[in-house]
């Protein structure tokens, strides 16, 4: 059985694209805002979440802090998933208590695989 991974995007496309991605290697649940994954996460617990950042009404970071204050959840790998590229902002989003960064738009799907797998500690 594959490891679920949860997926947090309110572009469908992105979310397409991600799916189209992932599919072979893992399971895949998806929620469109942070809203709907706060409601849906503890009924469909998964072993890594991909988190979008700019959300709307509930943003990635604020998802972050609640799945952290959850006890069936704060230990789940959260891996920011997010257009903001600037210089520190990886180091801003790790220091925030996300377990990964991966840049958007997902131009190379082995960055994503790599920072799914290594937060399954599969890889070294």
């Amino acid at each position: 059985m594959n490891p679920k991974v949860a997926v947090v995007e309110d572009n469908p496309d992105n979310r397409m694209l991600v799916q189209a991605l992932l599919d072979d290697l893992y399971e895949i649940s998806e929620y469109e805002t942070g809203v709907e994954a706060v409601e849906g996460l503890p009924d469909n617990i998964p072993e890594v979440i991909l988190l979008d950042i700019s959300l709307p009404v509930m943003d990635g970071t604020e998802v972050l802090k609640w799945l952290r204050t959850q006890d069936a959840l704060k230990a789940i790998p959260v891996i920011a998933l997010t257009a903001h590229a600037m210089a520190g902002d990886r180091e801003k989003y790790l220091s925030l208590g996300f377990n990964d960064y991966v840049t958007k738009p997902i131009l190379d799907e082995d960055i994503l695989i790599a920072a799914i797998e290594r937060c399954l500690n599969r890889v070294g």
